[in-house]
């Protein structure tokens, strides 16, 4: 081991990445505490790691995690994930980023990050940033430039304003258990390849207008998304005509009851066809009679389909109308599907 050099021993403990472990192999002598300092690349911070972690309070775990980043000065990938903390203060995050921030991203120009006072706002600027992962955030405003991005996945946020600039590089946009009032995304979104929005409220009319020009568009998934406005469904001729390239499809029944008697006429609307989509991808959260005419009418226009995944959720306790509602879906679906026979079908039951 004294024979390898500093920078060879420096990837080996990137290999180690918990925290933990990195800290206590730089004890070894001299040479691995130059390592650890100079020539660190990856440093994970995991309550899972250790569980210890678990019984510190938040402000002894900002304490700790910043004394380790600060003993570093190569990091180019950070990993934090604690259970049990609700939240770092927003000091302590920015540091992280701020130390970080000339070698998380190895090109230059790096990126620049600005807090304001006013409101609890957040702007990032980048030119190189590729993918960039939100979760478990809350703010008033958060503003991204980004002229390559390639990758977004915001997951259980809530934004007052999530703004979104760019040269229209951005191909995988997803959206997990995120609230956001005012949505503006600036950047095209003509290369778009994947769409996947769940557990979201947005008004139709301007999630149209942000994604109707992604003809590219390869994989749509929309569940458990509510429209607030007083068009509450999928308009599936849309989807039809707007993204001819689309081979996945996932779509969630969700429908106020004043709406479902006209789902199928909304559905069955128009007579374009979806000849790509191979998958479809369908659920319910709450059954009712129209539900596999529903998914008949979606059948009728995927002409090449091979494979069906219904998902459902059935409760513990059932009532004789839900075990009646279950069993004719069933039937329904199983009449369906000898028309279908070329098609593969799935169930996922919750």
């Amino acid at each position: 081991m004294d024979r390898l050099p500093v920078e060879v021993v420096g990837n080996i403990l990137s290999h180690l990445r918990a925290a933990r472990d990195v800290v206590i192999a730089s004890t070894t002598c001299r040479k691995w505490r130059e390592a650890c300092l100079n020539h660190l690349h990856m440093l994970s911070f995991n309550s899972d790691d250790w569980p210890v972690f678990r019984d510190l309070t938040t402000s002894r775990l900002e304490i700790l995690i910043t004394q380790t980043i600060f003993q570093t000065k190569g990091i180019q990938g950070l990993s934090i994930l604690m259970d049990g903390v609700d939240e770092f203060s927003a000091s302590a995050v920015i540091a992280w980023l701020m130390y970080t921030r000339e070698t998380l991203i190895p090109r230059l120009p790096c990126p620049e990050i600005a807090i304001t006072d006013a409101q609890v706002t957040v702007e990032l600027t980048s030119q190189t940033l590729r993918k960039v992962y939100i979760e478990a955030i809350s703010l008033d405003k958060f503003s991204l430039e980004a002229d390559n991005l390639e990758k977004l996945h915001l997951k259980d946020c809530a934004l007052e304003l999530f703004e979104l600039s760019g040269k229209g590089t951005l191909k995988h946009f997803k959206m997990d258990d995120v609230s956001i009032l005012h949505l503006d995304i600036i950047d095209p979104m003509d290369d778009l390849e994947t769409i996947d929005v769940s557990n979201f409220t947005i008004i139709w009319s301007k999630f149209y207008q942000i994604i109707s020009k992604s003809s590219r568009l390869k994989r749509l998934r929309l569940w458990n998304v509510v429209f607030d406005d007083e068009v509450d469904f999928v308009d599936v001729e849309l989807i039809a005509l707007c993204f001819p390239e689309l081979k996945y499809l996932g779509l969630s029944y969700e429908l106020r009851d004043e709406l479902k008697e006209g789902v199928l006429h909304y559905c069955l609307q128009g007579s374009s066809s979806m000849e790509n989509v191979t998958v479809l991808d369908l659920g319910w959260t709450v059954l009712d009679e129209n539900f596999s005419d529903w998914v008949e009418c979606l059948l009728e226009r995927c002409l090449n389909l091979k494979k069906i995944i219904i998902h459902g959720v059935v409760s513990e306790t059932k009532t004789h109308v839900e075990c009646h509602m279950l069993a004719s879906f069933t039937s329904s679906i199983v009449r369906l599907m000898r028309k279908y026979i070329h098609i593969d079908v799935q169930f996922v039951y919750e």
